[in-house]
Parts: structure tokens; sequence; C-alpha cells
């Protein structure tokens, strides 16, 4: 479903001229075409929607990065560039949760899962990306379950 949105939306940047659009949409679908190669040749299927929308957050995180670096060089022109990226790329995530419910979402993940301890963190972190994949940071979202656990 997603491969085809960003197909659609290719021929509409492409018929509008939005050129930024345009290449990050298509550096989208190079990406995924990577991902999937890889993925054939592990002789594994198709990547489905959940690992794409995984590739595109660590695309994203790229380029905010990228961002960082650009501003602290004075390079405001390429720093908007990424920005920019980062909106295309954003508008195939859905909806981002906030630190709240991130939050509550750990809580009752720990609850569901029983966990009790650092040794049962790998059990919450995998209930919850089953669960919201593409709605949290789970880099940001495991320090806070070790938080939660060790606390």
């Amino acid at each position: 479903m997603l491969r085809d949105a960003i197909n659609t939306a290719v021929k509409e940047a492409m018929k509008a001229k939005e050129e930024r659009k345009l290449s990050t949409l298509r550096m989208m679908n190079s990406t995924i075409k990577n991902a999937d190669i890889e993925a054939r040749g592990q002789g594994k299927p198709q990547l489905p929607d959940e690992e794409l929308l995984s590739l595109f957050q660590k695309m994203i995180k790229q380029r905010q990065e990228s961002v960082e670096l650009y501003d602290k060089g004075g390079r405001a022109e390429l720093a908007a560039q990424e920005r920019e990226e980062i909106a295309v790329i954003s508008t195939y995530l859905p909806k981002q949760l906030s630190e709240d419910d991130v939050k509550a979402a750990i809580a009752a993940a720990i609850k569901e899962t029983g966990a009790a301890s650092m040794k049962d963190m790998g059990k919450v972190v995998a209930s919850l990306k089953a669960k919201y994949a593409g709605q949290m940071d789970f880099g940001k979202a495991s320090g806070l379950v070790k938080a939660a656990l060790s606390g």
C-alpha cells in the first residue's frame, strides 16, 4: 500500500514540477528497492509496510543528524533542504505518539508482559514494536523502558 502511494505521489510531483518532493520520493523508492533486494538475497519476501515504516524512520533520523551538522557548520541552505526531505518522508508515517502517550504505552506493555527487571526489557520493547510500529522512536522508548524497569 505504501509503495503504491509513493508511486502515485511521484507522478503527481512530476506533473506539478515539485523538484524537491520528486527527488525525495525517488530516493524513498530507491531505498525500498535496495531493502527488497537485500531481503530477497536472504530468501525473504518483499518488505511489508511495517518494515517500510521503520526504514522511513531511519531515513528521517539520518536527515535530522545532517540538519544538526549543517546548522553547526553554518550551511543553512543544506539544512533547509534536509528539513524539506524530512517533511516529505514524514507524510508516509503514521501520527507520532506524544511523550505522555509513549510513557502510557510503556507502562501498559510492562504490565501486559509482567516485566519485573532489566532481563525483561526485550519483551517489553518487542511488545511496543508490535503494537506501535512507526508511531514512536524506539531508541528513545527503550531508554524510557530501561528507566521504568530499573526504577
